[in-house]
Protein backbone atom coordinates (compact mmCIF):
# COMPACT_ATOMS: atom_id res chain seq x y z
CA UNK A 1 0.00 0.00 0.00
CA UNK A 2 1.64 3.35 -1.18
CA UNK A 3 2.51 5.88 1.98
CA UNK A 4 -0.27 7.69 3.56
CA UNK A 5 0.65 11.31 3.68
CA UNK A 6 -2.07 12.70 5.88
CA UNK A 7 -1.79 12.82 9.56
CA UNK A 8 -3.82 10.40 11.29
CA UNK A 9 -3.51 12.13 14.60
CA UNK A 10 -1.90 15.32 15.79
CA UNK A 11 -0.45 15.64 19.00
CA UNK A 12 -0.99 18.82 21.41
CA UNK A 13 2.18 21.08 21.58
CA UNK A 14 4.70 18.83 23.19
CA UNK A 15 7.79 19.80 25.37
CA UNK A 16 11.29 18.61 24.64
CA UNK A 17 13.58 17.08 27.74
CA UNK A 18 16.19 14.24 28.13
CA UNK A 19 15.42 11.15 30.17
CA UNK A 20 17.13 10.64 33.17
CA UNK A 21 15.53 7.32 34.48
CA UNK A 22 12.51 5.62 33.81
CA UNK A 23 11.74 3.68 37.34
CA UNK A 24 8.97 1.91 39.10
CA UNK A 25 7.32 1.46 35.50
CA UNK A 26 5.01 4.00 35.79
CA UNK A 27 7.88 7.18 36.47
CA UNK A 28 10.26 8.59 34.67
CA UNK A 29 12.58 11.49 35.15
CA UNK A 30 13.20 13.78 32.55
CA UNK A 31 15.25 17.48 31.95
CA UNK A 32 12.98 19.53 30.37
CA UNK A 33 15.08 22.25 27.92
CA UNK A 34 14.19 24.72 30.17
CA UNK A 35 16.58 22.78 32.62
CA UNK A 36 13.13 21.78 34.75
CA UNK A 37 13.51 18.64 36.01
CA UNK A 38 9.69 16.83 35.83
CA UNK A 39 8.70 13.59 36.86
CA UNK A 40 6.26 12.56 34.27
CA UNK A 41 3.69 9.35 33.84
CA UNK A 42 5.38 6.74 32.00
CA UNK A 43 2.43 4.81 30.42
CA UNK A 44 4.12 1.89 29.40
CA UNK A 45 4.51 -0.79 31.51
CA UNK A 46 6.77 -3.14 29.76
CA UNK A 47 10.41 -3.68 30.14
CA UNK A 48 11.02 -0.85 27.48
CA UNK A 49 14.17 -2.66 25.60
CA UNK A 50 15.96 -0.10 23.87
CA UNK A 51 13.38 2.79 23.96
CA UNK A 52 14.43 3.85 27.44
CA UNK A 53 18.49 4.60 27.51
CA UNK A 54 18.76 7.81 29.86
CA UNK A 55 20.32 10.56 27.66
CA UNK A 56 18.37 10.55 25.03
CA UNK A 57 15.73 13.00 23.50
CA UNK A 58 12.14 12.44 24.60
CA UNK A 59 8.73 14.51 24.03
CA UNK A 60 6.29 15.22 26.73
CA UNK A 61 2.83 16.36 27.14
CA UNK A 62 1.19 18.46 29.70
CA UNK A 63 -2.13 18.63 31.28
CA UNK A 64 -3.93 21.44 33.24
CA UNK A 65 -6.37 18.85 35.33
CA UNK A 66 -5.78 19.04 38.51
CA UNK A 67 -7.15 16.04 39.47
CA UNK A 68 -3.79 14.55 38.02
CA UNK A 69 -0.80 13.43 40.20
CA UNK A 70 1.46 14.00 37.58
CA UNK A 71 1.01 16.99 34.91
CA UNK A 72 3.08 15.37 32.59
CA UNK A 73 2.83 12.48 29.92
CA UNK A 74 5.58 10.55 28.40
CA UNK A 75 4.69 10.61 24.78
CA UNK A 76 7.82 9.53 22.56
CA UNK A 77 11.47 9.27 22.69
CA UNK A 78 14.21 8.87 19.77
CA UNK A 79 16.50 6.13 19.53
CA UNK A 80 19.47 6.16 17.05
CA UNK A 81 18.84 2.92 15.36
CA UNK A 82 20.13 3.23 11.55
CA UNK A 83 18.86 6.75 11.84
CA UNK A 84 17.74 8.67 14.28
CA UNK A 85 13.67 7.45 15.18
CA UNK A 86 10.97 8.64 16.93
CA UNK A 87 9.31 6.26 18.80
CA UNK A 88 6.06 6.19 20.65
CA UNK A 89 5.84 5.57 24.44
CA UNK A 90 2.31 6.29 25.25
CA UNK A 91 0.50 2.58 24.72
CA UNK A 92 -3.25 4.22 25.32
CA UNK A 93 -2.36 6.26 21.62
CA UNK A 94 -2.36 3.35 19.38
CA UNK A 95 -6.14 2.21 19.96
CA UNK A 96 -6.84 5.89 19.78
CA UNK A 97 -5.32 6.36 16.14
CA UNK A 98 -6.46 2.80 15.01
CA UNK A 99 -10.22 4.09 15.98
CA UNK A 100 -9.31 6.66 13.43
CA UNK A 101 -7.74 4.24 10.64
CA UNK A 102 -10.83 2.27 11.18
CA UNK A 103 -13.22 5.21 10.70
CA UNK A 104 -11.44 5.94 7.42
CA UNK A 105 -11.51 3.03 6.52
CA UNK A 106 -7.98 3.08 5.72
CA UNK A 107 -6.83 -0.77 6.81
CA UNK A 108 -7.58 -2.76 3.50
CA UNK A 109 -8.18 -6.20 4.42
CA UNK A 110 -10.93 -4.47 6.57
CA UNK A 111 -12.23 -2.31 4.61
CA UNK A 112 -15.59 -2.02 3.38
CA UNK A 113 -16.42 -5.20 5.37
CA UNK A 114 -17.68 -3.34 8.32
CA UNK A 115 -20.26 -0.32 8.86
CA UNK A 116 -20.26 -0.13 12.87
CA UNK A 117 -17.48 0.29 14.96
CA UNK A 118 -17.36 -1.10 18.55
CA UNK A 119 -14.68 -0.74 21.26
CA UNK A 120 -13.81 -2.71 24.17
CA UNK A 121 -16.73 -4.92 23.96
CA UNK A 122 -16.87 -8.20 26.43
CA UNK A 123 -15.93 -11.48 24.70
CA UNK A 124 -14.17 -14.75 25.24
CA UNK A 125 -15.77 -18.21 27.00
CA UNK A 126 -15.80 -16.72 30.59
CA UNK A 127 -17.06 -13.24 29.15
CA UNK A 128 -14.53 -11.61 30.89
CA UNK A 129 -12.45 -10.42 28.76
CA UNK A 130 -12.22 -7.35 26.15
CA UNK A 131 -11.67 -6.96 22.69
CA UNK A 132 -10.50 -3.41 21.50
CA UNK A 133 -13.00 -3.57 18.62
CA UNK A 134 -16.02 -5.37 17.09
CA UNK A 135 -16.73 -4.16 13.63
CA UNK A 136 -19.74 -5.21 11.92
CA UNK A 137 -21.55 -5.20 8.60
CA UNK A 138 -23.89 -6.24 6.84
CA UNK A 139 -25.84 -9.26 7.84
CA UNK A 140 -24.39 -11.87 5.79
CA UNK A 141 -21.14 -10.69 6.73
CA UNK A 142 -19.00 -12.12 9.97
CA UNK A 143 -18.57 -9.64 12.81
CA UNK A 144 -14.44 -9.09 12.91
CA UNK A 145 -12.59 -8.80 16.49
CA UNK A 146 -9.89 -6.78 16.25
CA UNK A 147 -7.26 -6.92 18.81
CA UNK A 148 -4.32 -4.22 19.40
CA UNK A 149 -0.90 -4.25 20.40
CA UNK A 150 1.72 -1.52 20.73
CA UNK A 151 5.17 -3.21 19.32
CA UNK A 152 8.08 -0.45 20.30
CA UNK A 153 11.01 -3.14 19.98
CA UNK A 154 13.43 -3.69 16.74
CA UNK A 155 16.30 -5.81 16.13
CA UNK A 156 17.26 -4.21 12.80
CA UNK A 157 14.87 -3.73 10.83
CA UNK A 158 12.60 -6.51 12.29
CA UNK A 159 9.98 -5.24 14.41
CA UNK A 160 9.21 -8.12 17.46
CA UNK A 161 6.25 -8.71 19.74
CA UNK A 162 6.33 -9.26 22.77
CA UNK A 163 9.35 -8.01 24.23
CA UNK A 164 8.78 -10.26 27.72
CA UNK A 165 6.19 -13.33 28.69
CA UNK A 166 3.22 -12.14 28.25
CA UNK A 167 0.41 -14.68 29.82
CA UNK A 168 -2.04 -12.01 28.63
CA UNK A 169 -1.61 -11.74 25.45
CA UNK A 170 -1.51 -15.54 25.10
CA UNK A 171 -5.06 -15.29 26.56
CA UNK A 172 -6.16 -13.37 23.95
CA UNK A 173 -4.76 -15.63 21.22
CA UNK A 174 -6.97 -18.63 22.37
CA UNK A 175 -9.80 -16.29 22.94
CA UNK A 176 -9.46 -15.03 19.32
CA UNK A 177 -9.20 -18.67 17.67
CA UNK A 178 -12.51 -19.83 19.94
CA UNK A 179 -14.14 -16.78 17.69
CA UNK A 180 -13.33 -18.76 14.09
CA UNK A 181 -15.23 -19.57 11.76
CA UNK A 182 -18.36 -17.62 12.77
CA UNK A 183 -16.52 -14.79 13.11
CA UNK A 184 -13.18 -12.62 11.45
CA UNK A 185 -10.21 -13.13 14.26
CA UNK A 186 -7.74 -10.14 13.99
CA UNK A 187 -4.75 -9.28 15.56
CA UNK A 188 -3.26 -5.70 14.57
CA UNK A 189 0.51 -5.12 15.93
CA UNK A 190 0.88 -1.16 16.01
CA UNK A 191 4.31 -0.64 15.06
CA UNK A 192 5.13 2.53 16.77
CA UNK A 193 8.18 3.33 14.91
CA UNK A 194 8.97 4.25 11.58
CA UNK A 195 12.39 2.60 10.91
CA UNK A 196 10.85 -0.97 10.74
CA UNK A 197 9.93 -2.37 7.37
CA UNK A 198 9.48 -6.61 9.37
CA UNK A 199 7.71 -7.54 11.53
CA UNK A 200 7.92 -11.38 13.78
CA UNK A 201 7.07 -12.89 16.97
CA UNK A 202 9.23 -12.04 19.68
CA UNK A 203 10.10 -15.84 19.88
CA UNK A 204 13.24 -15.31 22.39
CA UNK A 205 11.45 -13.22 24.71
CA UNK A 206 8.23 -15.64 25.27
CA UNK A 207 8.54 -18.73 22.82
CA UNK A 208 5.00 -19.92 24.12
CA UNK A 209 3.34 -16.68 22.65
CA UNK A 210 5.31 -17.10 19.13
CA UNK A 211 3.79 -20.74 18.82
CA UNK A 212 0.42 -19.97 19.69
CA UNK A 213 0.91 -17.28 17.50
CA UNK A 214 1.60 -19.56 14.40
CA UNK A 215 -1.33 -21.86 15.76
CA UNK A 216 -3.69 -19.45 15.20
CA UNK A 217 -2.47 -17.98 12.17
CA UNK A 218 -2.97 -21.80 11.00
CA UNK A 219 -6.45 -21.67 11.92
CA UNK A 220 -7.32 -18.90 10.30
CA UNK A 221 -6.84 -15.91 12.72
CA UNK A 222 -5.05 -13.00 10.43
CA UNK A 223 -2.08 -10.85 11.46
CA UNK A 224 -2.11 -7.27 10.49
CA UNK A 225 1.62 -5.79 11.07
CA UNK A 226 0.65 -1.99 10.52
CA UNK A 227 3.73 0.28 10.18
CA UNK A 228 2.98 3.76 11.70
CA UNK A 229 5.68 7.03 11.34
CA UNK A 230 5.82 8.69 14.70
CA UNK A 231 7.03 12.36 14.55
CA UNK A 232 6.76 15.33 16.86
CA UNK A 233 3.68 17.09 14.73
CA UNK A 234 1.45 13.48 14.57
CA UNK A 235 1.14 9.86 13.46
CA UNK A 236 1.48 8.63 9.58
CA UNK A 237 0.07 5.20 8.60
CA UNK A 238 2.39 4.00 6.46
CA UNK A 239 0.87 0.29 5.37
CA UNK A 240 2.14 -3.79 6.00
CA UNK A 241 5.54 -4.65 6.82
CA UNK A 242 6.54 -8.11 5.67
CA UNK A 243 5.85 -10.83 8.07
CA UNK A 244 9.36 -12.94 8.36
CA UNK A 245 9.97 -16.04 10.65
CA UNK A 246 8.93 -19.21 9.79
CA UNK A 247 4.93 -18.88 9.51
Amino acid sequence: MPECLDWIYRYPPLEAGILLKRYKRFFADIELASGKIITAHCPNTGPMIGVSTPGSPVLVSHSHNPKRKLAYTWEMIQVHHHQPTWVGINTGLPNRVIALALAQQLILPLANSYRQIRKEVVYGKDQKSRVDFLLNGESCQRPIYLEVKSVTLAEENVALFPDTVTTRGQKHLRELQQLLPQARAVMLYFINRGDCTHFAPGDSYDPVYGQLLREAVALGVEVLPCRFEITPQGIRYLGFAALIGNW
